[in-house]
């Protein structure tokens, strides 16, 4: 069965999240109803990263298999290459009715060892805050969430460089049984943009559930005075010694978050990075 890569972005404001929930509107319900009408078959997607209710992307990235008498029906008679028809005629589907808020931006015949989540070496999000010191543009008030007051964003900067590297994430994560919570953030920077907007950005080589929006909700608290700036840093130390527990998050708003990119290997490196990624994470 050919694998296909698919390059996508949306806008979270009107999907329940990523994943396919019965009765609710979500991008993989979207993306797989699709697949199915163009295909004729049920079609499974593998996501890089699924993101929550609320949550942008502007590059997303999945992977898909098809039979060949899928990929027949796509074609048809036409002489396009399997991947011209495919990205077509999904365009096409997804543009029917009301909601254009899920865009194909490319597709491309993948090998057999690409796997959209395993094989990524990093995932790129970029937060963005509104305090009382920013210009609130009207067009991206929905995807800009607002703070009341002002906010210390040099502060915020200087939290989010001593939480970089190898931790244990556990304080800013919602665990799963099983899964471990040990993550490589390689980079979190904040800066204000020429709107005096506060834009936080993270890249990692993978989120546990709710990191991001925790990290952010713990950079507000820093930022707004409720706890010093080194206080991100010490709740990952204490994680790390075996002393820390999870403490109640503060997790922002989901509109401010978009997922910006993810980063692979070179294609003769996609099987061995997705042996190492599903190897279990162990703090080195």
């Amino acid at each position: 069965m050919p694998r296909f890569r698919i390059d996508l972005g949306y806008q979270g404001t009107h999907f329940h999240g990523w994943a396919k929930q019965p009765g609710l509107r979500t991008v993989q319900g979207t993306l797989e109803d699709g697949l199915a009408r163009i295909t004729g078959e049920e079609v499974r997607t593998v996501v890089a990263g699924r993101t929550d209710a609320g949550v942008h992307a502007r590059r997303q990235v999945v992977h898909i298999d098809l039979s060949e008498s899928a990929i027949e029906k796509l074609v048809a008679r036409s002489r396009r290459s399997s991947e011209t028809a495919l990205l077509s005629r999904l365009r096409g589907v997804l543009t029917i009715g009301d909601n254009h808020d899920l865009v194909i931006h490319s597709v491309a015949e993948a090998p057999d060892d690409f796997d959209a989540r395993f094989s990524a070496l990093w995932r790129s999000y970029r937060y963005r805050l509104a305090d009382h010191r920013s210009f609130i543009d009207p067009l991206l008030t929905a995807v800009t969430p607002r703070h009341k007051g002002e906010l210390d964003a040099e502060a915020m900067a200087e939290a989010a460089s001593e939480a970089q590297g190898l931790h244990d994430f556990l304080p800013f994560c919602k665990p799963r049984e099983g899964a471990t919570t040990i993550r490589t953030l390689h980079e979190f920077t904040v800066a204000r943009d020429r709107d005096a907007v506060i834009t936080l950005d993270l890249r990692a080589d993978a989120f546990c559930h709710h990191m991001v929006r925790a990290l952010v909700g713990g950079l507000i608290r820093v930022g707004s005075g409720a706890w010093p700036v080194t206080r991100p840093a010490e709740l990952l130390a204490e994680a790390e010694a075996g002393a820390g527990a999870q403490v109640p998050m503060a997790v922002s708003p989901p509109q401010g978050l978009v997922l910006l990119e993810i980063g692979y290997p070179a294609p003769e490196f996609y099987a061995a990075r997705a042996v190492q990624t599903m190897a279990r994470r162990d703090q080195e």
